[in-house]
């Protein structure tokens, strides 16, 4: 084993972290407590509380007189929980806030009539506690296999409607499988994607590491879902290793393996996942070092080392370091005088600098001074071969330290072997940077960063060997963390920024605004309502955005992105006044009248009453939707953001009709509309 790699989401979710710090509170607080259930599934922190006095049980009934009942994060079923709040007695309620929203979900969406289906294992606390919350029918099904046995033996589930639910834990890819069957089925079935937003992410990170690696190591409790769930998306692409602690270890050989990633279940204490690491860390087979070592003697003649370079010289050279002054540049030359010496000294294009890019006309003029190295003196011809690229790199060497603790720069030349790191040039000195300490994300393409000059810290400096290995994560955390106190020393709500979008998850998109991150939510991306951020925006842009809110103590800055000169219902307050005709988009049809879209984000209703001077039995009887049509505003109501639109106001009217006709408000609108729903 020569690699490990920590996914970065690993550890415990906002639920559970929730959860343990009530717990942790009630305990520093001297509190006594007893748990209804396990709070999380992980026997170590079970311990850990248990140490401190907190009981595991199992009805409400064993709560005794002075104790505080905390309910788990699987929460419990709804009966349970009425007779928990009926009891009088003190209790707090972990319930992970994405559970409870399902409870919800299920809660005003089932019926007596429809059928709700889980996907989930029907024994977890969490699933029987989602069940009890459903008004009518339930099933559970844990794998496409089931959902297909189950879908042969209940023919007509969706008679009176269905509705589709996830355990939070479950598995992402599983469940796209088995949704895109039950669409197939049942076409009007109603699907709520409630896995857990961290989960979705874990799994993902955790099948991107198990491709990437020889094998993967997930930590977590065995009676966790979400760590099983780990395991298998992992054991698709490699081996894969389940433990609890560190000492499990011991009986697993990883050496074996070139690179090992490393994972952990949403209820895994920091302290466990820092052990193993420690104890793997510890196991290592060969150092950081020898892999440099090992990566630059396999490199083709190409590669010269600088220890090479350095035995050349002195092999070659009566005398070592001189001045000259330029006397002539061309492209291919610098001509120079000799301080002291009756010889006509020459510096070749490639002995000028290490930077293959480097142009000497731009960057010498005649006149200058020039540290130079003799390479070969040619007494016959009266002449000197120097090289400036030499006497740069031997003064750089003399230098070098790895105690310095400032970033350096210097300019990447090359991919080291089939993607084992990077060659930065710095001074005429080639640094080593390993792969793993050269991409400041997981996205960054060695290849793109050719080229580039780049800063990173010097970490180690091995003078026997000649050889240097450098870190421009390192170099980038520090800027990033002096980046970070700057801002917060001075940050405040309404201050605008240009930033970068680094990442996008399924609610919202992460945008670096100059050495901190900071989260736009779905919500603020858009006016409109939109399925996913890429809608909006994607990776990499510059976007303008504005502090909304700061967590000063969790360090959490909420940004907002939409404009208010860019909210739809401003532009029709300036552009569309009441009166004005303006075409429309029918987007929905109902018995009692049809929606048609005014401006891009806002939708008026076009009351049956108002569609034509003849009578109208339906509005499908002379509308589609897709259909364009003229209308004329007659009333909004910003408040309740509704618009009321006509038809038959631009249509000339019957004249029999024409005395008897009043406008309509928009409230008598709303109460027809509600009436007839």
């Amino acid at each position: 084993m020569q690699k490990i790699t920590l996914a970065e989401t690993a550890g415990f979710c906002f639920g559970v972290n929730r959860a343990v710090q009530m717990l942790e509170t009630m305990v520093e607080a001297g509190t006594r407590a007893c748990t209804l259930g396990p709070i999380i599934h992980n026997p170590q922190v079970i311990g850990h509380f248990e140490r401190h006095g907190v009981r595991v049980i199992e009805t409400p009934s064993e709560c005794a007189d002075g104790e505080t009942l905390v309910i788990r994060t699987h929460g419990v079923p709804k009966e349970t929980l009425a007779a928990v709040e009926q009891s009088g007695a003190p209790f707090c309620n972990a319930t992970c806030p994405f559970v409870t929203k399902i409870h919800k979900i299920v809660r005003e969406n089932s019926t007596a009539e429809n059928v709700t289906l889980i996907a989930g294992d029907k024994t977890h606390p969490e699933v029987v506690g989602i069940r009890s919350f459903c008004n009518g029918r339930s099933f559970v099904f844990n794998t496409y296999e089931e959902l297909l046995s189950l879908l042969e033996s209940q023919p007509n589930l969706d008679e009176n409607g269905l509705i589709v639910v996830a355990q939070t834990t479950f598995s992402t890819n599983s469940f796209k499988k088995c949704v895109k069957k039950i669409k197939m089925v049942y076409t009007n079935a109603v699907i709520f994607d409630t896995i857990c937003s961290a989960t979705e992410e874990r799994q993902a990170e955790a099948q991107q590491l198990s491709r990437e690696n020889d094998a993967m190591l997930i930590i977590g409790g065995r009676q966790s879902s979400n760590t099983a769930k780990l395991k298998a998306v992992c054991a698709e692409n490699c081996p894969t290793f389940l433990i609890e602690t560190a000492q499990e270890l011991h009986g697993i050989d990883l050496s074996r393996y070139e690179s090992v990633g490393v994972t952990a279940g949403a209820s895994t204490p920091d302290s466990i996942i820092k052990e193993v690491l420690k104890t793997m860390s510890e196991n290592l087979t060969q150092t950081q070092a020898e892999l440099v070592e090992k990566e630059e003697s396999a490199m083709s003649s190409e590669a010269t080392s600088f220890a090479d370079m350095l035995e050349e010289y002195i092999d070659t050279s009566s005398d070592q370091k001189v001045v000259g002054r330029v006397v002539a540049v061309t492209p291919s030359e610098i001509q120079v005088e000799i301080t002291g010496r009756k010889h006509t000294g020459y510096v070749s294009a490639a002995e000028y600098s290490s930077d293959p890019t480097a142009d000497m006309t731009a960057e010498v003029k005649i006149g200058d001074e020039l540290n130079l190295i003799i390479m070969k003196t040619n007494d016959m011809e009266g002449t000197v071969a120097l090289s400036k690229r030499r006497y740069d790199a031997i003064k750089a060497w003399d230098e070098l330290s790895d105690e310095n603790e400032e970033a350096v720069e210097g300019k990447v030349t090359g991919v080291v072997g089939d993607g084992k790191g990077l060659f930065v040039q710095y001074n005429g000195i080639r640094v080593f940077v390993p792969a793993s300490l050269s991409k400041i994300s997981r996205s960054d393409s060695l290849e793109e960063m050719v080229g580039k000059t780049v800063s990173f810290k010097i970490i180690e400096v091995d003078r026997r060997r000649k050889r240097v290995v450098g870190s421009i994560r390192a170099a980038y955390k520090d800027a990033r963390a002096a980046a970070e106190e700057a801002f917060w020393a001075q940050a405040e709500e309404g201050q605008t920024y240009t930033g970068t979008v680094r990442s996008l998850t399924s609610y919202g998109a992460f945008v670096d605004i100059g050495g901190v991150d900071g989260m736009v939510h779905i919500s603020e991306l858009s006016w409109s309502r939109i399925k996913h951020p890429s809608d909006v925006v994607k990776v990499g842009d510059t976007v303008e955005v504005y502090i909304k809110g700061l967590d000063r103590e969790n360090k959490k800055i909420s940004l907002g992105y939409k404009k208010i000169e860019d909210n739809p219902w401003e532009i029709l307050k300036r552009d569309y006044p009441i009166g004005s005709a303006v075409k429309a988009k029918i987007v929905g049809l109902t018995t009692f009248g049809a929606f048609a879209s005014v401006i891009p984000g806002i939708d008026g209703l076009i009351h049956i009453s108002e569609i034509s001077h003849s009578h109208i039995g339906n509005p499908a009887e002379v509308l589609k939707v897709g259909d364009e049509v003229d209308v004329k505003i007659l009333d909004v109501d910003f408040d309740k953001k509704r618009v009321s639109l006509s038809m038959k106001a631009l249509l000339d009217a019957p004249v029999a009709d024409t005395a008897d006709s009043e406008p309509v408000s928009i409230d008598d609108l709303a109460a027809a509309a509600e009436t007839e729903e």
